[in-house]
């Protein structure tokens, strides 16, 4: 009893097989016609066919002679192209057909869905949404409207309120949007219990797991997943293109080069491939070939997300600011919830200094990526820009505080400190920034670490502290850029101290963040200096 209209289907079932056998030549004329892509022809020959599959067809056809049209037409001007210039001319009249056919419960399945992906196209999304909704429940095992759904839900909230069918469908379609949500831990614990339920060999839920890695930026983990579901799959090209943005963020050219290689003998002829190649000339610095593939894999398929922020990327580093931000504004387009096209954007902006723009664009960024440090630091220099330091302030704390990728949050946060002559607080930013340098074992080569060793002796020798600006002035010799500074801070101090001038006690004690520092706690907490022996670079 559980779908709309079944019942009464399985009653004329017969009814059904003789519609189905009336149109049965026609039906199979049109449907080798739309193998051909011919789809005019197609739907041509099936005009008055009653059986479902063959209106469904018929529509079907109908709609993709629209799009292809439209894809022929924006293919011939792929520059700057403005939002909605060329539309599929079909849409209006298919969605009064179908709304028809709606209103009087003859869609099935199938219908639903075209008639969802019509509404979607028109830009009607809560109609569309419920359509989706209604074609899943009539027909659970169709991905396709899950998927539609997907696209279509921007936050938890909205799901809450669907009343999905209970389907073991619906268990996929739920990891699935967890992910792209990145409400990764959620999705994670679906995709482990459908491998428990039987579900262990699936190469999709393996690969999908890979993706969530790659979402909340676990490279090593991704990295290892993909290649093993390169051993179990050799010949597999979904999803590859996330395999390559992971090799490619990780600057690994002979593996990401054997990808590229691997996946042209096998299909070179799919936007996974053409991307993975763009990706490939990318990290070799050919950005002009980069983004000759991103648009190859845009000609087959326009509504590939990746590829439009690829390109965006590509024209970026190429400097045409204004491709760039017309390709990431289709990246978003196709997706609402794309993170890194938003980022993109404020990116642009930034170059074209205008300050507003970008923090708008950075502030969207952050709301899909709440905890990725690199928002908050973008975030933190536009309210730089605009002098409002108070917000500039939080925003780094809160990216030191969420884990910061690149390192740099407090440093900037220090240096706002010494903008506003707030010496304790900048100090103990720089102490509390060389402490996370060391502290992850590998020296980065930072720039930065002189800056703060810099900073702290001549801070401590303000407070004459003697001890401590000498172990920093010594740190300070060991870079280039502030060797000179260092020595003469050195001499500075030994002429002091000859003339008998002992540590002065009209001083308090410096402040310094314990080691342990908590996400709570606000950077002003007066603790005992700290000790630098036991630092060594």
């Amino acid at each position: 009893e559980g779908f709309p209209g079944h019942s009464s289907k399985v009653l004329n079932s017969s009814v059904f097989l003789q519609e189905d056998a009336r149109d049965l030549d026609a039906y199979t004329l049109a449907k080798s016609y739309f193998d051909l892509k011919e789809y005019d022809r197609a739907a041509y020959f099936l005009r008055g066919c009653k059986s479902q599959k063959a209106y469904f067809l018929y529509m079907y056809s109908r709609y993709l002679s629209g799009e292809k049209k439209k894809d022929d037409e924006t293919v011939d001007s792929l520059g700057p192209l403005e939002k909605g210039q060329v539309k599929n001319e079909a849409l209006r009249e298919l969605r009064v057909e179908l709304s028809k056919k709606h209103k009087a419960r003859e869609l099935d399945g199938f219908g639903l869905y075209l008639y969802g992906v019509v509404l979607r196209k028109l830009d009607l999304v809560k109609e569309a949404i419920d359509v989706f909704v209604e074609a899943a429940h009539v027909l659970p095992l169709h991905w396709g409207a899950w998927l539609e759904l997907c696209n279509l839900i921007t936050d938890k909230e909205m799901l809450k309120f669907l009343s999905l069918p209970d389907t073991w469908m619906k268990e996929f379609f739920l990891a699935h949007i967890y992910t792209e949500l990145q409400l990764i831990e959620e999705a994670l614990q679906k995709y482990q219990s459908l491998i428990d339920a039987g579900f262990s060999k699936s190469t999709y839920i393996i690969s999908q797991i890979a993706v969530a890695y790659h979402n909340i930026r676990d490279i090593d983990k991704a990295l290892s997943i993909f290649n093993e579901l390169r051993k179990q799959d050799p010949y597999r090209i979904e999803n590859m293109d996330t395999f390559s943005n992971l090799l490619y963020v990780r600057s690994m050219k002979p593996e990401l080069s054997y990808l590229a290689h691997n996946l042209c003998e096998i299909d070179k002829y799919r936007v996974e491939t053409c991307c993975v190649i763009g990706n490939y000339y990318s990290l070799r610095s050919q950005h002009e070939k980069a983004a000759l593939y991103f648009q190859r894999a845009l000609k087959l398929n326009p509504r590939y997300l990746g590829a439009w922020t690829l390109m965006g990327h590509e024209y970026m580093e190429m400097k045409n600011t204004s491709a760039a931000i017309q390709a990431y504004r289709h990246a978003i387009e196709v997706n609402k919830r794309d993170y890194r096209a938003w980022y993109g954007l404020g990116q642009t902006y930034e170059i074209l200094k205008m300050p507003f723009y970008c923090l708008y664009y950075y502030r969207r960024a952050h709301q899909l990526r709440p905890n990725d440090s690199r928002m908050l630091v973008a975030l933190g220099e536009c309210y730089e820009k605009l002098n409002q330091l108070v917000e500039a302030k939080k925003c780094y704390w809160r990216a030191y505080a969420v884990g910061d990728v690149e390192k740099m949050a407090l440093v900037k946060l220090a240096k706002l400190h010494e903008q506003l002559n707030e010496s304790e607080q900048a100090a103990q930013c720089y102490i509390k920034y060389i402490q996370d340098i060391y502290s992850c074992g590998e020296i980065v080569e930072h720039l930065e670490v002189s800056t703060a060793f810099r900073y702290l002796a001549q801070y401590y020798f303000k407070c004459k502290l003697w001890d401590e600006a000498s172990a920093c002035a010594q740190k300070c010799c060991a870079f280039n850029d502030t060797r000179e500074e260092g020595k003469a801070l050195l001499r500075q101090i030994l002429q002091l101290r000859n003339q008998g001038e002992t540590s002065s006690t009209e001083i308090a004690s410096p402040f310094f963040l314990p080691a342990s520092l908590s996400a709570n706690s606000t950077p002003t907490r007066r603790v005992s200096p700290l000790n630098l022996s036991s630092v060594t670079p």
